[in-house]
């Protein structure tokens, strides 16, 4: 079933071209949880196949998650917030923990944006903390490409080059997972010792 799921969206990407990627990373990036590795392994086999562009993949695939991040960034503003404010007590979220929350973001929402894009699971929810926060929308936006950008050429690089060896792809794909969050944790460490000896000057 997996792997019919996987033909057909091979297909669909194929039709629809960049479009499909646009929307499918958009769909990946907001609040329905979608995972990107189904898109972009594709589009990269048919890359290496002289179907398509690694760039027009590259753009289609970030402005596709930035539009999904949007969403999510605005509902937190427009919505999530509001229901905060007034409801937040009946789930342990006071009005002053949601403003040591925006006062996190305002100091460490760039790191956080940034290494949450590369977390599997976390990558499609980092947008909402940010939202609630009010973080800053052009910080937001560079931070999000950034880290859209890093996981969106990993995938697109595994289709292109071993996009018909599907045990090897599950198999690097682990294994850059496993880097890449040992990686998040070194440079979230060194960058919160930055800020201390920041702090202590």
């Amino acid at each position: 079933m997996i792997k019919e799921l996987a033909q057909e969206l091979v297909d669909l990407i194929f039709d629809w071209g960049y479009l499909g990627i646009f929307i499918m990373m958009a769909i990946e990036s907001s609040f329905i949880p979608f995972p990107s590795e189904i898109v972009l392994i594709p589009a990269g086999y048919l890359a290496a196949q002289g179907e398509m562009s690694i760039t027009a993949i590259m753009g289609s695939a970030l402005a596709g998650s930035l539009v999904g991040a949007f969403i999510n960034y605005y509902l937190a503003i427009t919505l999530g917030r509001k229901f905060l404010l007034r409801f937040g007590k009946y789930f342990f979220i006071s009005a002053e923990a949601l403003l040591k929350m925006e006062e996190y973001f305002q100091k460490h929402g760039h790191i956080s944006t940034f290494t949450g894009r590369l977390i599997p699971g976390i990558r499609q929810l980092i947008s909402i903390p940010a939202g609630l926060a009010k973080m800053n929308l052009l910080e937001f936006s560079l931070f999000t490409t950034l880290g859209a950008g890093i996981w969106a050429l990993i995938l697109t690089l595994l289709g292109y080059f071993i996009g018909e060896n599907q045990e090897l792809i599950n198999s690097y794909l682990k294994e850059i997972t496993i880097a890449l969050f040992v990686l998040l944790i070194i440079v979230g460490a060194l960058y919160f010792q930055y800020q201390k000896k920041k702090e202590k000057e």
